[in-house]
């Protein structure tokens, strides 16, 4: 396959992302292979094994429920504004987040700890950071599903918008697969990038709305959470898992639509710097 000589500007620049999202489809297998594998091989040894993936998160999100649930006495729910307790508040916000976390986290090694596999010719460069991105999700699955099964115990029913978080966890996985490609590559010439993301990431989960209201944050430095992208993730989640209406309409464009641009520069930015893997290996 290769690009026509005579397309327009525009299919130029689509190009590349419709070859990554072909090349991912092509090798699906492969990646979820190697992201099983990846779960499996970062608790080699454990007693528990793999499922240490997922009480490490449920120990985080345990604490943070600690602090501000008993030690701030935060309370809310049982009225239409906020229908739902805070268990489930700061949960639908914290669960995808700590996700996303876990991805960034993990980009900047992709390529770097996977030397012998980028200098092979006939490799596809290309899963490495895709296979990341999956194994980041598999505890973000389960972590929904106890979610879900908590607010069915509690509240006996479910809002129907529910029926949207495959939608919301595709678009997720599209926007963080573009920023992972993007982290993966740039690593591969700048070491420094691993130190700053895992710097970002403790700081911006606190310029957002997940442990708070927006309107407890005072109003000079309320502007924060709308120049924190991951916010409107935060708030369509909500939408969905708490509010059980679109309560942000806005941030549901915005996300679907940073997602498909972080994915579209992400295949471009990668695709430009694959070429020199090799020598900067």
């Amino acid at each position: 396959m290769f690009e026509p000589a005579l397309a327009g500007r525009g299919s130029r620049r689509w190009w590349a992302t419709r070859q990554l999202i072909a090349l991912a489809t092509r090798h699906r297998q492969l990646a979820w292979a190697m992201a099983r594998r990846e779960v499996s091989d970062r608790h080699a040894g454990h007693v528990f094994g793999a499922l240490w993936g997922i009480v490490h998160p449920l120990v985080l999100i345990g604490v943070y429920l600690f602090i501000f649930g008993v030690v701030f006495r935060v309370a809310m729910g049982g009225t239409r504004e906020l229908p739902l307790n805070y268990t489930v508040y700061i949960l639908s916000g914290l669960i995808p987040w700590l996700a996303v976390v876990d991805s960034l986290n993990r980009a900047p090694n992709a390529v770097l700890g996977n030397t012998n596999l980028v200098k092979q010719v006939v490799f596809p460069i290309e899963v490495l950071p895709a296979k990341s991105v999956i194994a980041a999700l598999l505890p973000q699955v389960v972590q929904t599903l106890i979610l879900v099964g908590y607010v069915l115990y509690t509240y006996r029913s479910l809002p129907a918008t529910y029926v949207l978080l495959p939608v919301l966890l595709f678009v997720q996985t599209v926007g963080i697969l573009g920023l992972s490609y993007v982290l993966a590559g740039a690593s591969v010439y700048l070491r420094d990038i691993r130190d700053v993301v895992q710097v970002l990431t403790v700081v911006g989960g606190y310029l957002m709305p997940m442990f708070y209201l927006p309107s407890m944050v005072p109003p000079l430095f309320r502007p924060l959470l709308y120049l924190n992208p991951f916010s409107y993730m935060v708030w369509c989640y909500q939408d969905a898992l708490y509010f059980g209406r679109f309560q942000h309409p806005y941030a549901w464009p915005i996300f679907i639509g940073g997602s498909m641009l972080a994915l579209y520069v992400g295949s471009r930015a990668f695709g430009a710097l694959k070429p020199h893997f090799g020598s900067a290996l």
